[in-house]
């Protein structure tokens, strides 16, 4: 039976998930009704899973999720109508180690959960097998201030988060700075050359990812250089709310530039592009130049931005000897046939191995399938995607 603690303020919020979880089953259910109760039950009952509200009095989600992961690290979902109104604290919780979340929709808490519960539990269970990754630099740096804070000073906790995140942001881009290519002007990104739109016989790279994604994604993406020479393109199981703010954070961290597609846009090379939460991402051909947009969820397939969606629309418009197909940690098997497609056509497929997966599912699913050429943790996926794209350098 898997130890659940279900953490959150509303009495009423804890009575409802708590019996979303018992009409499943196979749950010893315990709840706190805020982050300090969160904290001292984390030691003392020793729970397999946790899920977090984030908005709580005495002390908030984030700072006990932080103490948490450094006194006995644990499985966590943030679930709150904070993350869906503020996507920055839910990617705050992602980077202090929490494995998912869930955004509830407006109205009724009872409406809310009927939105939501089937992805929940699924979210839950998932998260009780997933491998924890430690918090990010950032967010350590953040938490150990936390930790230093008398109990009366903590309201001033997220003024220390934000000032921890930016000051080791800024040492990180200062760590990868990269000169100004001389004639580049205009609103360019600095450091990225002035590449022409893409060519449909040019290198591309597409990925897949769904849990634990954005703190995979900060770890890969931030490692490539601003000459690369092809675009790439992300689709990301998440909430349409989500996506642009994800685009926003990763294009602080990296040397690419990094935008969300939410119109049709010609694919240039230096360039990462998110797929809109809430829509799928398709190619075409505009002319001899290869062009992404989005399109409305498609309800053949069961995950959105769909990751087999965009490998069929990467099959039917590019050389299949000039894609790259990389897929990261997520729970399903979204992909792997149209990866595995992609593989037999001429493509380069790339999974990541088990030993860095936050949730081996998607990458697995495309290996037992025999679409992976390549098998490689995380931390040696970029230097993957640099060695393959640079064999088309003109």
């Amino acid at each position: 039976m898997t130890k659940l603690l279900i953490v959150d303020d509303s009495a009423l919020m804890r009575r409802h998930l708590t019996s979303v979880f018992e009409e499943v089953g196979g749950y010893d259910i315990h709840v706190a009704r805020n982050g300090a109760e969160a904290v001292a039950m984390n030691t003392s009952i020793e729970p397999d899973v946790v899920t977090l509200d984030i908005n709580m009095p005495e002390m908030d989600g984030l700072e006990a999720l932080s103490i948490m992961m450094a006194e006995r690290p644990v499985p966590v979902v943030m679930v709150s109508s904070l993350t869906e109104r503020g996507a920055l604290a839910t990617f705050e919780a992602l980077n202090l180690g929490a494995i998912d979340f869930v955004a509830k929709p407006g109205g009724t808490i009872s409406l809310s959960l009927d939105a939501i519960h089937k992805d929940l539990i699924r979210k839950v269970r998932s998260a009780a097998r997933a491998r924890l990754k430690k918090p990010s630099r950032s967010a350590a740096a953040s938490a150990s201030a936390r930790q230093a804070e008398q109990p009366a000073t903590r309201s001033s906790a997220r003024t220390t988060r934000t000032a921890a995140s930016t000051e080791s942001r800024s040492a990180r881009t200062s760590s990868r700075a990269i000169q100004q290519p001389a004639g580049i002007s205009g609103d360019l990104k600095p450091g990225i050359p002035n590449y022409n739109e893409l060519n449909v016989d040019d290198p591309l790279i597409i990925v897949g990812v769904s849990t634990g994604g954005p703190r995979t994604l900060e770890d890969i993406l931030p490692n490539l250089p601003a000459d690369l020479p092809c675009p790439l393109l992300i689709a990301q199981h998440m909430p349409q709310s989500f996506t642009r703010s994800l685009a926003d954070r990763l294009d602080r961290v990296c040397a690419l530039k990094v935008e969300e597609i939410n119109s049709p846009t010609v694919l240039c090379n230096g360039h990462i592009y998110i797929a809109q939460g809430g829509h799928d991402i398709l190619l075409s051909r505009r002319g001899t130049r290869l062009s992404a947009m989005p399109k409305p969820e498609d309800a053949e397939f069961l995950w959105h931005p769909s990751v087999e969606r965009l490998g069929i629309s990467a099959l039917k418009t590019c050389k299949p000897a000039n894609v790259m197909a990389v897929m990261l940690t997520g729970m399903g098997y979204d992909g792997d046939n149209a990866f595995t497609e992609l593989r037999h056509a001429g493509a380069h497929t790339l999974a990541e191995s088990e030993q860095s997966s936050v949730v081996f599912g998607m990458p697995d699913a495309l290996i037992r399938k025999g679409g992976a050429i390549e098998v490689v943790p995380a931390d040696r996926i970029a230097d993957r995607m640099i060695a393959w794209s640079r064999k088309f350098r003109r």
